[in-house]
């Protein structure tokens, strides 16, 4: 449903006294839904129809912020990978990769090996001030075809003309087999 239609079915049931069934089997949902949005607008008003992030409020299991530090200026000083990272702090190898990617840090393979430095090499300012441009040279095509068409014809030209390709003359174009 829509912010739109959540606060239709709210104000339904809190505002004109609509039963939770009725107004959940008109906007098409189950009755917990329905009883779900009614509570927000209980609590919030037309606020609390918009979505919320179903992102969790806190993170006990999150890796402390000592740990991520310790790891990121491990990665800076010595330039390893999560692998090596994870064996000198003590962590899984999946969870030094992730406190790298948190930290934006790039893989080793995309880095300058001299700075330490991610590479980008075509990073520019503003769009189209690198252009790029591809340049086909067609080749020399005879009157008649090329390769496949003779390849084609050759048993029908060794046979009726006694070995002898047909010629055709375009814009009295020089005779290419005499």
């Amino acid at each position: 449903m829509t912010a739109t239609g959540r606060l239709r079915l709210a104000r339904c049931v809190v505002d004109e006294g609509w039963p939770l069934r009725r107004a959940a089997e008109r906007f098409q949902v189950s009755h917990t839904t329905a009883a779900r949005w009614a509570g927000r607008y209980r609590k919030h008003g037309p606020a609390g129809m918009q979505d919320r992030s179903s992102r969790p409020h806190h993170q006990p299991g999150r890796t402390p912020a000592a740990l991520e530090e310790r790891v990121v200026r491990l990665r800076r000083e010595h330039r390893i990978g999560p692998v090596r990272l994870a064996a000198r702090c003590n962590i899984a190898a999946s969870t030094a990769h992730r406190i790298l990617v948190r930290h934006h840090l790039p893989a080793l393979a995309a880095c300058d090996r001299a700075t330490g430095e991610p590479v980008r090499r075509f990073e520019r300012a503003r769009p189209g001030e690198l252009v790029h441009i591809d340049v086909k040279k067609l080749g020399r095509i005879p009157d008649g075809g090329g390769h496949k068409v003779h390849t084609y014809n050759h048993h029908r030209c060794h046979t009726a003309l006694g070995g002898r390709p047909p010629i055709s003359r375009v814009n009295n174009a020089p005779d290419q087999y005499t």
